[in-house]
């Protein structure tokens, strides 16, 4: 919105219940989609919140677990990492590799084949995960044969190329 755009007008009962919504940590809906060696909650959806661009929740990776090799159609996520460690593959045969830990994030962008790992073999997994929109899209690849050893990636923004 810039300076010069109208703020809308309040819907007919105000923005009591229309306005902002507060999802408590002991109130998210675990039945969504789930994949084995893994437990998905939502918190914010459209049916939940009336969220019309985004679907937000968490996810818990077992230890030592592992997704298969999946995509999730024209949606971008974001992965943020509570605790532990994640270990992400992506490519046709999921050839390239990175780690990221509590703090971090990670950007999967539309149609990137891509896998999910718990680098830890002792320890859950915790994160948070938004999409860019509702649809539960998660298509499964199982025909990628992943190569025995990936190449470690290390991202370098392009805005700050010298880390600076």
């Amino acid at each position: 919105m810039t300076d010069h755009e109208a703020i809308p007008p309040p819907p007919a009962d105000g923005w009591k219940h229309e306005g902002v919504r507060v999802v408590k940590a002991d109130s998210l809906d675990s039945n969504t989609a789930q994949t084995p060696g893994m437990n998905r909650a939502a918190a914010i959806n459209l049916a939940r919140t009336g969220a019309q661009k985004l679907w937000a929740g968490t996810v818990h990776i077992h230890p030592d677990a592992k997704t298969g090799a999946h995509h999730h159609g024209h949606l971008e996520s974001v992965i943020y990492i509570v605790k532990g460690k994640a270990r992400m593959r992506w490519g046709e045969k999921l050839e390239f590799t990175a780690e990221a830990g509590p703090g971090d994030f990670i950007f999967v962008p539309p149609y990137v084949p891509h896998q999910e790992i718990n680098a830890m073999k002792d320890e859950t997994l915790e994160c948070v995960l938004v999409r860019s929109d509702n649809e539960a899209i998660a298509i499964n690849l199982p025909d990628v044969e992943p190569v025995e050893k990936p190449e470690e990636v290390r991202w370098i923004d392009p805005t700050h190329p010298t880390g600076g």
